[in-house]
C-alpha cells in the first residue's frame, strides 16, 4: 500500500494555513472510500479469525476421534512369570491366552584364536600377521575381511564391520603384567555354528564352545519342541516374547481399556471445545461468525455425530459407552459405565465404536468431520478459502483507492501551491507598490514645506 504524498504546499503567502485546510478537507473527502473499505477490511479480518479458531477446534476433535479408533485396537499384553519370558503386543494382536513352555535356552558359538596369531601383549599397535585380508566362514557362509592394519584390534574391528553373523572381541588370558590378548568371535545367532578365520596358509581358530537353539512350545504343540535360533520369537501375529529362562508362563493379550479411556476422554475435550468455540458465536454480544449459517451447519454436524444409535448388544449409543450430554450440549465421561461395558460387553462396545472405513460409530463420526474438512465441499475449507479470497479483494481494493486518493493529492497539492506562489506574488508586488507611493507622497510633502 503506498503511502499518501504531503498535502502541505510551501507556506509563502498569509492565505497558507486556510488552503492548508481546503486541501486537507479535500482529501478527507477523496478518503471517505478508502475508509470505508479499510472498516470492512477489519471486519473480513476479525471473520477470519474466528474461521481459523473455529477450523482449529474442529481439527482437534477429528485428531481426537482418530485417536479413539486407534485405542479401539490398542492392547496389552500380561505374564504370568516374568523370570520365564517377556512380551510385547501390537495393534495387530488378536487377544488370547497362550501357555509358553521353554524346554531349553539357547546359546551362541564361540571360538577362540589358537597358536598360530603370535602372543599379543599389546592389540593396537603389535603386528599379528603378514597377510592383508582373512577369509572369515560363518555356518559354511565366507566373507573376506580386510583389516585396515596387521593389528589385532583391526582384525576385530573388520570382522565386526564384515556384516558377518559373528561379533569379535579381544580377551586377555594373560596376567595384568604378562597379557596375552586372544580374538574371541560369538554367533549372533543361536546354535550349533560353525566359526573359522583363515589368513590364507592356516586356520586361525579353534573352537570355544558349540551353540544350541532354543527350544519351546506354544498351548502344548508342536509335540516336538519348536526349535530357534533367536530367543525372541513371534507366537502369534502381532505378540513377541523374548524367552529369558526354562520354564512355563502364560501370556494374556487382552484389549487395552485404559488407551481407550484416555482416547475417550481426550475426545470429550476435544468435543466440549468445539462447542464452546460455536457459543461465543450466538447471541447478543456474539462473536465474528454470529449469525454465520456455518454455525448453524456444524452445530447440526456435532447433533448428528452425538445422537449416532448402532449395535444390537448392551451398548447401542454414546451414554452406554460413558458419554454422557448435559443440556447445554457439552459432554462428559463416566469412566466407571466404561469400565463396567468393556469388563461386562467387550464385544458389544466394540461392536457399537466399530472402524472408521467399515461401520459403527468412528465411521458415522469420521465421515462427518471428513466431509466438513473437504478442500474441496467441505462446510469449513470452503467457507475458511473464500474468506481469505474475500481479504485477497479488499485489499486489491484498498491499493487501488489509495492510488486514486496519491493522485488527486499530488494533483491538489500542486494547485494549491501554484496558487499560493501566486497569491504571495501579488502580496509582494502590494507591498512593493504601497512602499513606492508613500515614498513619492513622502517626497512631494517634502517640496511643498521647503
Amino acid at each position: 500500500m503506498s503511502s499518501t504524498p504531503s498535502t502541505s504546499p510551501a507556506s509563502t503567502s498569509k492565505y497558507s494555513a486556510d488552503l492548508q485546510q481546503v486541501l486537507s478537507r479535500a482529501i478527507a473527502i477523496a478518503s471517505l472510500p478508502l475508509n470505508q473499505l479499510n472498516s470492512q477490511l477489519t471486519t473480513l479480518q476479525n471473520r477470519s479469525t474466528a474461521l481459523n479458531s473455529l477450523n482449529g477446534r474442529f481439527s482437534a476433535l477429528q485428531s481426537a476421534l482418530h485417536a479413539v479408533s486407534d485405542s479401539a485396537v490398542s492392547t496389552s499384553v500380561q505374564v504370568s512369570n516374568s523370570t520365564v519370558l517377556t512380551a510385547q503386543s501390537s495393534s495387530t494382536a488378536a487377544t488370547g491366552n497362550y501357555a509358553i513352555h521353554v524346554a531349553s535356552l539357547g546359546a551362541p558359538s564361540s571360538a577362540l584364536s589358537l597358536d598360530a596369531l603370535p602372543a599379543v601383549q599389546d592389540p593396537s599397535t603389535q603386528s599379528i600377521s603378514p597377510a592383508t585380508s582373512f577369509t572369515l566362514t560363518v555356518d559354511g557362509t565366507p566373507v573376506t575381511v580386510t583389516p585396515s592394519g596387521n593389528t589385532l584390534s583391526a582384525l576385530a574391528d573388520a570382522i565386526n564391520s564384515s556384516g558377518a553373523n559373528v561379533t569379535a572381541t579381544i580377551i586377555n588370558l594373560g596376567s595384568p603384567s604378562a597379557p596375552d590378548y586372544k580374538l574371541s568371535l560369538q554367533s549372533t545367532k543361536l546354535g550349533n555354528i560353525a566359526i573359522q578365520l583363515n589368513d590364507g596358509s592356516q586356520d586361525l581358530m579353534g573352537t570355544l564352545s558349540a551353540g544350541s537353539q532354543t527350544q519351546y512350545q506354544v498351548n502344548g504343540h508342536p509335540a516336538i519342541p519348536i526349535s530357534t535360533d533367536s530367543s525372541t520369537v513371534t507366537i502369534t501375529p502381532g505378540v513377541t516374547v523374548d524367552l529369558l529362562n526354562t520354564g512355563d508362563s502364560n501370556v494374556i493379550v487382552s484389549q487395552s481399556t485404559s488407551a481407550q479411556a484416555n482416547a475417550l476422554s481426550s475426545f470429550v475435550a476435544a468435543y466440549n471445545a468445539a462447542v464452546d468455540e460455536l457459543g461465543k458465536n450466538r447471541g447478543q454480544g456474539g462473536g465474528a461468525l454470529t449469525g454465520d449459517a456455518l454455525i448453524n451447519t456444524l452445530s447440526q454436524s456435532l447433533r448428528n455425530m452425538s445422537g449416532f444409535a448402532g449395535g444390537a448388544g448392551s451398548v447401542q449409543n454414546l451414554s452406554d459407552l460413558g458419554l454422557i450430554f448435559d443440556k447445554t450440549g457439552h459432554l462428559s465421561f463416566d469412566q466407571t459405565v466404561f469400565s463396567n461395558a468393556s469388563t461386562a460387553h467387550p464385544s458389544d462396545l466394540s461392536a457399537f465404536l466399530g472402524s472408521p472405513s467399515t461401520g459403527g460409530f468412528l465411521k458415522d463420526a469420521t465421515d462427518i468431520l471428513s466431509s466438513l474438512a473437504d478442500p474441496a465441499t467441505g462446510a469449513i475449507e470452503t467457507t475458511v478459502t473464500s474468506a481469505q479470497t474475500a481479504i485477497d479483494n479488499q485489499n486489491q481494493k484498498i491499493s487501488d483507492e489509495q492510488t486514486r486518493i496519491d493522485a488527486i493529492t499530488m494533483g491538489l497539492t500542486a494547485k494549491i501551491s501554484a496558487a499560493d506562489a501566486l497569491i504571495a506574488s501579488l502580496e509582494q508586488q502590494q507591498t512593493y507598490f504601497t512602499t513606492l507611493f508613500a515614498s513619492i507622497n513622502g517626497n512631494i510633502n517634502g517640496t511643498k514645506t521647503n
